[in-house]
């Protein structure tokens, strides 16, 4: 994070998608940490809200503060390593939906296949590197408007910042993304126009497949 940052995460109610013996699906809104931050002011995050609830919550993946939607969480530790295993392996299915900056062509579903490092110029951002480690990101074109197009993006790979980094790469940062996108493009919004719209699993124990969603809460128009 930018070192004058303040921590300042919504107040709104944690949203509980789904609840089982095992698992616990919620909806993250933007500006709140998915985990507890290093220092006390930063203790605040989806896994500390959430353990009020149920203490026996266990996190099992990230998203980036300053992106909302979907999350999974465990409620036993044969469930956390399982899911811990399908994001690893990269079996669970993740769709994103983002407002990027420019004109891109209506429909279009490319794939941008670009290594990322952490950059050292830089602390807490990455960069495209050839000496990086793979990353593979496939988008469409859902709708254009404004001088912005909002896409489906979709992770092939599950690098940090990876979503970020590729659209700032190929020159269409996302709109209101305070560590990627210049400042004519981050006061276009007030929040990162990053979504978390939808996840695909596998039950950890009873095998099913499950898909949890929530509502995009942008849109380019």
């Amino acid at each position: 994070m930018q070192d004058n940052f303040i921590y300042q995460p919504p107040r709104e109610p944690i949203k509980v998608l789904y609840q089982d013996k095992d698992i616990l699906i919620a909806s993250k809104p933007s500006g709140l940490l998915s985990v507890p931050g290093s220092t006390p002011e930063r203790c605040d995050s989806m896994l500390s809200r959430l353990k009020e609830i149920e203490p026996r919550v266990l996190a099992v993946h990230r998203l980036d503060m300053d992106t909302s939607g979907v999350m999974v969480f465990a409620l036993r530790k044969k469930a956390e390593a399982q899911l811990r295993e399908q994001f690893r392996n990269r079996t669970i299915g993740k769709v994103y939906k983002a407002i990027v900056q420019g004109d891109l062509a209506a429909d279009i579903q490319r794939e941008i296949d670009a290594p990322i490092a952490p950059n050292p110029k830089q602390k807490h951002r990455y960069h495209v590197e050839n000496t990086g480690k793979a990353a593979k990101t496939s988008y469409q074109v859902l709708l254009r408007g404004n001088n912005c197009a909002l896409v489906s993006l979709r992770p092939i790979t599950g690098r940090s910042h990876q979503l970020r980094v590729h659209m700032k790469h190929i020159g269409h940062p996302i709109l209101g993304d305070r560590f990627y996108a210049p400042p004519e493009v981050i006061t276009r919004s007030e929040r990162l126009m990053l979504h978390a719209e939808s996840i695909v699993l596998t039950h950890p124990y009873s095998g099913e497949e499950l898909s949890f969603s929530v509502q995009t809460p942008f849109t380019v128009f």
